[in-house]
């Protein structure tokens, strides 16, 4: 509930610091001392439309904070904490009005949106009076309120997850048949590239190897002289080899005169000659090996060419011919595997909607016999609030096709003020007064289901007077019992039922700045009161006699 509300520099208010209690909670005053402007601030707070208008004159800022008391399990927290903002304690709803137009808005003394702002306000209060634009008369909320009256969020929320399980097996139908579509458009030009890269049949680093042996081979007539020239100069005349050999025969004559000193000498020689003629065998092989050969020239050039030309055309590197081949078979066999998928995901997809229909269909059942359990209890509600002409009815409206996360219904409260009226939503066919009357109707008769814990009535009272006022006040008490209701009334009845009374007033002291100020009654202040109420300008004691008669009618 609120349990708090500060303004200052808000029009007339310079400076206000209210404590709020449980129950029902009446706001009177004489016309004009600044009821509106309260609930324009409170308004202010919990996100509605910013306005410089609001700023007291000679202020540069105004601002509101309101302060609310709710469950752990209030909706209101886990909103905040799905959007990373701390939910303990008291919720603290705070919002700055500049007069150049500029809003700021705060929760829990963490910047937030205006949006932000007012999700949680809508979560916290609901305002009804005869320009309130909240609660119940948004019909986008009446299928909500309907699923909380008949306890229905359970079965909302399996439809909930039905519906999403329907969408995503439905879209992965659509993703794959799109998917075949665009294959088999693409089959024929698919088979023909798998049919060449086959024919090309590119190897793991053949390109890299291909380009290595090219070069070589064109290098290989410069390399091939080279190799004679040392060929030569090791097995040629006069070459390295006939040197060895000669010295060899030499040394080998003189060695039977030299006593063994030449041993060492000629056998490094004979090495020397065995090493010679190993570098010539290798010399002979590498010129073998090197021999050029214009046709595999020629072939390695054309097999290169092949490659490259395919790379370019498939805008890959020749590496990635072959990864792109496999990618091209594995494409014609999901066309090939893609029909027994498809009859898959359609059966999955038609399950899933099969499902989601017969749960919405008997949520849309439920909704309405709980349409005419709530039909019959507004009635009995209307008569005492002197509304015994008007018919209340809860339109629900199934489709035939379709559907959203919430159904297949379409929920509407409607009203008709006089016999054999057309039915119309409430905001177009009641009245200010008449509007108010059916507010409250339906709020005693959702009161066991409420929504948000504080609910403002501005001048419910509104044209009626004597029962119907008692009736109100009646209803609005009862009320209390499960929600704070805030009360702005006119009406000695309605206030007689009041738990806590609280008097609005215009400061008009001469020489002192014009300022509305609220305040606390206690039990004889809140008897002057309501004798007011009664009387008028000139309180007697017949008035203050029959306050008390309202105020003990109330114990």
């Amino acid at each position: 509930m609120l349990v708090g509300l500060s303004v200052r520099d808000i029009v007339l208010i310079d400076k206000l610091d209210l404590a709020l209690a449980s129950g029902l909670c009446a706001l009177t005053g004489e016309t004009g001392a600044g009821k509106s402007i309260l609930l324009d601030a409170l308004g202010l707070a919990i996100g509605a439309r910013a306005d410089a208008g609001l700023v007291a004159l000679g202020a540069d800022n105004g601002s509101v904070t309101a302060i609310f008391d709710v469950p752990e399990a209030h909706r209101a927290r886990s909103h905040l904490r799905d959007n990373g903002l701390d939910a303990e304690g008291d919720i603290i709803l705070r919002r700055q009005q500049s007069r150049d137009g500029r809003s700021r808005a705060f929760i829990n003394d963490q910047p937030v949106s205006i949006g932000l702002l007012r999700d949680v306000g809508e979560l916290l209060v609901e305002i009804h009076g005869q320009h309130a634009e909240r609660g119940l008369l948004d019909a986008s909320g009446h299928r909500a309120i309907l699923d909380a009256f008949a306890g229905l969020e359970p079965k909302v929320d399996e439809i909930h997850r039905l519906y999403a399980y329907a969408h995503a097996a439905a879209q992965a139908l659509a993703e794959h048949e799109a998917m075949i579509e665009r294959a088999r458009a693409e089959q024929e030009y698919l088979t023909q590239m798998v049919a060449e890269l086959d024919a090309l049949d590119p190897q793991p680093d053949e390109e890299t190897e291909l380009a290595r042996e090219r070069t070589l081979m064109m290098h290989s007539e410069k390399i091939a002289g080279d190799l004679v020239e040392a060929q030569n100069m090791i097995s040629g005349n006069g070459g390295l080899e006939a040197g060895l050999t000669h010295a060899l025969r030499r040394l080998a004559r003189a060695a039977s005169d030299a006593a063994g000193r030449l041993d060492d000498a000629i056998a490094a020689l004979d090495r020397t000659l065995n090493e010679a003629g190993e570098a010539r065998d290798e010399l002979e092989r590498a010129m073998r090996a090197l021999e050029f050969d214009p046709a595999r020239l020629e072939h390695v050039e054309t097999r290169l060419f092949a490659l490259r030309a395919a790379a370019r055309k498939h805008k890959v590197t020749v590496d990635r011919l072959a990864p792109l081949a496999e990618q091209y078979r594995a494409d014609l066999k999901e066309i090939e595997d893609g029909e027994t998928r498809r009859a898959q995901l359609a059966s999955a997809s038609l399950a899933a909607r099969k499902a989601y229909e017969e749960a919405a269909r008997a949520l849309s059942a439920a909704r309405i016999k709980a349409a005419v359990r709530l039909d019959a209890e507004v009635a009995r509600e209307l008569k005492p609030l002197k509304l015994d002409k008007a018919t209340f009815k809860t339109a629900v409206v199934s489709l035939e096709e379709g559907g959203g996360p919430d159904g297949i219904d379409k929920v509407n409260f409607l009203i008709a003020t006089n016999p054999g009226a057309a039915l119309g939503p409430l905001i177009k066919i009641a009245s200010g007064g008449e509007l108010s009357r059916f507010i409250l109707a339906l709020k005693v008769a959702l009161a066991s289901r409420g929504t948000a814990p504080t609910l403002i009535f501005d001048e419910v009272d509104s044209g009626v007077g004597g029962a119907v006022a008692e009736a109100v006040g009646l209803r609005l008490a009862a009320l209390a019992k499960s929600a704070q209701i805030l009360v702005v009334t006119h009406s000695p009845q309605v206030a007689a039922r009041a738990g806590h009374h609280y008097r609005i007033s215009k400061n008009n002291a001469k020489g002192a700045r014009l300022a509305t100020r609220i305040e606390t009654l206690d039990a004889a202040e809140r008897r002057e009161e309501i004798a007011r109420m009664l009387a008028g300008a000139t309180i007697t004691d017949e008035a203050r006699a029959a306050a008390d008669r309202l105020i003990r009618s109330d114990v």
